[in-house]
């Protein structure tokens, strides 16, 4: 389904479907009560149109001005959205932040975004005033936190934010204009603010190489709009005007429950999430659900047609990054399983080893992309020029990945740039090892990673898998038996990580420095 319009902000687009139909539903919000019950939300799109602006005005009303940054945090709430069209229409620069992030980290988005004040829940601005003096001068909060009064000198509840209604003085916004600074995972250090034009989130919205959206369809997401990915969903669904529900946090127990009550038909599912989800039982009715289309990134090839059969679904591959500068697809038929896909129309994408120099077919080296219409892919990082200028060389837009392209043009993913396993000379392929974990039916989540040791020579790591146990009879023998059976030995891993949980990003990323932590505070690696 194509876009009717080439709306300029997310406000407009807003504001277009809402002359076209103001009383269907866009959003639903689900979450999950003690009970198991699902409580729901619902936002026509005269509701966004009319509560974006009213927060719009009040915003303006506590200061807020073209250009200016607020950070965005809370989990996904209906108010998320609308604190998206106020900003739109402020022309001002929405930060969005992970809800769980508390201490130093949370104190450095804010300041290094140049927050001037907050749409935050309750439970974020509690983390908010634990950090005792910020620059914040205005936070507007869902609910009434108890230490409101903390956070800024003003200080206001959303539903007082929004009561009076209204909307703010007409701005036009260029597609140049900053919409957002979304924050990387920053694995690695400081996490770099990526910089997001209204132009570049729109345009995405039109590029949907290789998916097909009919008009009965309905998206599902249960990321959080913190992420790329969510914010993907989002934005397809309200351009191709098809309704979107949106879960409060994702839960692998209750995502098929959601699908099918609401009758959701597709929705995308990253790397972690996959064997989390694969771990269920399998059930005689999986199929019984009216999902017809996965949007995966990062599905195994073992996998692959094990969910297209348990499921009654197709897969479609997506590869992508915040930064935008570069996509593969792979839609279900059309290339070998476990390949990232191809680039679309107008891109062209390649392989080069350590020396700048392109690399044949099979070699493994840094997947770049480059525009063949010759236009520069330009990427900018948030007070960070010289990120900003390593990112691109030459005219290609420098993904980090190290992937192999095979004689037919269709690329594969080995490993991050500084993330890889190197063992006895060759490096591992550690969602081939996670895929066979999974299968086992003990484990009910899994991730495999390396961890450099005085015992490794230098450039290789030991590997491990971390692990939660399907039931609280595990027997970690019957695992090493298991993968004595079904791997090659240099695939086999050396330490069995056995944990309660797996620590997460917000979008279902393993953390693989924490997963480190715990193998030194268990003394797994003396």
């Amino acid at each position: 389904m194509e876009a009717n319009a080439d709306p300029a902000t997310i406000a407009d687009l807003v504001a277009a479907q809402a002359a076209r139909d103001p009383a269907k539903i866009a959003l639903t919000f689900v979450d999950v009560a003690t009970d198991g019950t699902y409580r729901t939300e619902l936002r026509s799109y005269a509701d966004l149109q009319r509560n974006g602006a009213a927060l719009a005005k009040r915003l303006a009303g506590l200061g807020l001005r073209r250009g200016d940054a607020f950070a965005l945090m809370m989990a996904n709430h209906p108010e998320f959205v609308e604190a998206m069209l106020a900003a739109a229409l402020l022309g001002a620069v929405f930060v969005p932040i992970d809800p769980r992030t508390i201490g130093e980290k949370l104190s450095f988005m804010l300041e290094h975004a140049q927050c001037r004040g907050v749409v935050c829940s309750s439970d974020c601005a509690a983390a908010i005033a634990d950090l005792g003096h910020t620059a914040l001068s205005w936070a507007v909060t869902l609910g009434e936190p108890t230490k409101a009064a903390a956070i800024a000198p003003a200080s206001l509840g959303y539903a007082a934010a929004i009561k009076d209604g209204g909307s703010p003085d007409r701005i036009d916004i260029s597609a140049a204009e900053t919409m957002m600074l979304m924050f990387t995972s920053g694995t690695t250090g400081n996490p770099k603010a990526v910089v997001i034009s209204h132009g570049a989130y729109m345009s995405r919205a039109r590029g949907m190489h290789g998916i097909d959206l009919g008009a009965d369809d309905v998206l599902y997401t249960g990321l959080s709009l913190t992420h790329i990915n969510a914010q993907g969903t989002l934005r397809i669904g309200l351009t191709s005007g098809l309704p979107v529900v949106i879960s409060r946090k994702f839960s692998k127990r209750h995502l098929w429950p959601i699908c099918r009550k609401f009758g959701c038909t597709v929705f995308n599912l990253l790397g972690g999430m996959i064997p989390e989800i694969y771990s269920i039982p399998e059930s005689p009715d999986d199929a019984d659900n009216p999902v017809r289309l996965i949007i995966s990134a990062g599905m195994p090839a073992d996998l692959w047609r094990e969910y297209e059969r348990r499921y009654g679904v197709t897969i479609c591959e997506i590869y992508g990054s915040t930064e935008g500068g570069g996509a593969l697809t792979n839609p279900s038929g059309a290339g070998p399983l476990g390949s990232l896909g191809k680039p679309p129309p107008g891109l062209e994408a390649a392989i080069f080893d350590d020396d700048g120099r392109r690399c044949p077919p099979l070699q493994p080296g840094e997947l770049r992309f480059r525009r063949m219409d010759g236009e520069p892919i330009r990427v900018s990082y948030f007070r960070n020029q010289q990120a900003s200028y390593d990112k691109t060389i030459d005219g290609w837009f420098r993904t980090g990945d190290v992937v192999h392209e095979d004689e037919n043009g269709w690329f594969f993913f080995h490993y991050r740039i500084g993330g890889g396993v190197r063992r006895n000379g060759d490096f591992i392929n550690t969602a081939l090892v996670e895929a066979a974990l999974i299968k086992s039916g003990l484990v009910s989540d899994v991730f495999v990673y390396g961890v450099a040791t005085p015992r490794n020579v230098a450039g290789e790591k030991t590997l491990v898998a971390a692990v939660v146990p399907s039931d609280a009879d595990f027997d970690q023998t019957a695992l090493v038996e298991y993968c004595a059976t079904k791997l090659q030995k240099r695939d086999i891993p050396e330490i069995i990580q056995v944990l309660r949980e797996i620590p997460k990003t917000i979008s279902e990323k393993p953390i693989e420095r924490a997963c480190i932590e715990r193998l030194h505070q268990d003394g797994l690696l003396s």
